[in-house]
């Protein structure tokens, strides 16, 4: 049985590879979630187009609905980001109405302006 043990050589004395480091498994399994999370945010910036987000010279307009019900509306330009919060309130203040906007069985929205016949 003296023959399946595991040892290794070393000049002058002889060591027991189980006895050597016993965190150096963990080392690798830290290494393997490393590898892991670098993929998982390549995968996500592929899946939703991100590159595009993060080039200076694209103009993007993104509407984002979130789970509570609210809607965003983000803007990009140039390097500036605006994130503008859709509201259900009542506007208050001055101003005209402009018109009125359908939407048809198809999916086209037609503008009408007010006072048109």
């Amino acid at each position: 049985m003296k023959y399946f043990k595991k040892r290794r050589r070393v000049i002058g004395k002889e060591v027991d590879l189980h006895q050597e480091d016993p965190m150096s498994g963990a080392a690798n399994l830290f290494d393997v979630g490393v590898v892991f999370i670098v993929g998982l945010i390549g995968a996500l910036i592929s899946a939703y187009s991100l590159l595009d987000f993060l080039s200076p010279k694209t103009e993007i307009t993104m509407v984002r609905q979130k789970d509570n019900g609210r809607i965003e509306i983000v803007t990009k330009k140039g390097k500036q980001v605006k994130v503008e919060k859709v509201t259900d309130k009542n506007l208050q203040g001055e101003g005209t109405r402009l018109g009125t906007a359908y939407r048809l069985k198809d999916g086209k929205v037609i503008y009408v302006p007010e006072g048109s016949e």
